[in-house]
C-alpha cells in the first residue's frame, strides 16, 4: 500500500494554494459588504475553500491516472515524476482514491449548501433557495466531472486543448463568483471582473505546466492549447493572461470608486514581470520552478488586493 507521504506528493500541494486563492478572493469581495453595513455571512467561505481544495486534489489524482493510462507519463516527460509512473501507487489504489475524494467533494459541497441554508432560510424566498440549491448541486457535479474528465475517458478534454476553458470557468468564475454569492445577499455582476482575473491567473499556471510538457505532449498526442499554439504564441498568450488579470482587478476598483491606495496592488506586477522575462529565456524543460512561483505570486496578489480593498 502506498505511504501517506506518497499520497501527499500525488495531491501536488503546490497547486492546492491556487484553488484556495479563488475562494479567498470571493470572500474578500463579499466582505466589502460588511464594511458598508450590509449582510455578510462568512461561514460558507470555509466550506467553499475545503470543497475547492478537494476538487483540486481530485483533479491532480485523476490527471496522474489519466496520463499514466494513456502513456503520456513516460521516460521522456520532463516534469516531476508522477506517483503511478514511478509505481508508488497502483492502479487499484488510485481508482479507490478517486472514488473516496469524489465522495468527499460531494459531502463538502452539501455541507456548504447546508450552511448557506441555515444562514439564509429566514431572509431568502423559498423559490430562490430552491434555485440556488439546484444550481450549485449541478455546479458541484459538473466540477467533479470536469476534474475527472480532464485526462480520463475516451475523449478527455485536456487532450483537445479545452483545459484552459474549464480551468477558467471553475477556478475563476465558479470559485470567486460562487463564493461571493453564497456569502452575500445578492449577486453583483461586477464580481465577474475579479473572477475573470482569477481565471486568467489559473490559466497562467496551467500554461506554464503545458509549456514545460510541450515536447512530450506533442509526441504523445496530448493536444493542449500550448501544443496547438506553439511555444512562441503560448508565451504571448501567457503575457496577455497576466496583463489581463491586473486590468480586470483595476477596472473593478474603478467601478466601485475604491480609495487610491487600493491600487497599490499593481506594485506586485513587478514579480510577474520578472518571471515573464525569465520564462522568455528559459528552455521549456526547465520551466517547472515557475509553476510554483506563479501559484505563490497569484496567492500573494489576491491577499494584498483583498486587504487593500477592505482597509
Amino acid at each position: 500500500m502506498a505511504k501517506f507521504k506518497t499520497w501527499i506528493k500525488a495531491a501536488r500541494p503546490r497547486t492546492v494554494l491556487l484553488s484556495f486563492s479563488g475562494v479567498l478572493l470571493g470572500g474578500f469581495l463579499a466582505a466589502r459588504l460588511a464594511i458598508n453595513g450590509e449582510f455578510f455571512y462568512p461561514f460558507p467561505i470555509l466550506f467553499a475553500a475545503i470543497t475547492a481544495v478537494l476538487l483540486q486534489i481530485l483533479s491532480n489524482l485523476a490527471n496522474d491516472y489519466g496520463d499514466f493510462k494513456k502513456g503520456t507519463d513516460n521516460a521522456k516527460r520532463v516534469g516531476p515524476q508522477r506517483e503511478m509512473q514511478s509505481g508508488a501507487i497502483t492502479e487499484k489504489e488510485m481508482k479507490w482514491a478517486l472514488v473516496i475524494v469524489s465522495g468527499l467533494c460531494l459531502l463538502s459541497g452539501f455541507l456548504l449548501l447546508f450552511v448557506y441554508y441555515v444562514a439564509q432560510v429566514a431572509v431568502v424566498p423559498h423559490y430562490r433557495f430552491l434555485f440556488v440549491l439546484s444550481f450549485f448541486i449541478a455546479l458541484g457535479i459538473g466540477a467533479i466531472l470536469a476534474a475527472l474528465l480532464y485526462t480520463l475517458g475516451k475523449r478527455p478534454y485536456g487532450y483537445r486543448g479545452l483545459g484552459d476553458l474549464f480551468c477558467f470557468l471553475f477556478f475563476g468564475w465558479a470559485a470567486v463568483a460562487g463564493t461571493y454569492y453564497l456569502s452575500a445577499p445578492w449577486f453583483d455582476f461586477s464580481v465577474l471582473l475579479p473572477a475573470t482575473a482569477m481565471g486568467f491567473l489559473s490559466n497562467a499556471v496551467l500554461n506554464i505546466n503545458n509549456m514545460r510538457d510541450y515536447e512530450n505532449d506533442k509526441v504523445s498526442g496530448k493536444n493542449s492549447l500550448v501544443v496547438k499554439l506553439g511555444l512562441k504564441k503560448a508565451f504571448i498568450y501567457h503575457c496577455l493572461l497576466i496583463v489581463g488579470a491586473f486590468v480586470c482587478l483595476a477596472v473593478y476598483l474603478v467601478l466601485h470608486h475604491a480609495a487610491w491606495y487600493s491600487y497599490l496592488f499593481v506594485v506586485l506586477f513587478l514579480f510577474f514581470l520578472k518571471d515573464l522575462i525569465a520564462i522568455k529565456t528559459t528552455k521549456p524543460e526547465q520551466l517547472d520552478p515557475f509553476l510554483g512561483r506563479q501559484v505563490k505570486h497569484s496567492f500573494l496578489l489576491v491577499l494584498v488586493y483583498g486587504i487593500l480593498m477592505l482597509v
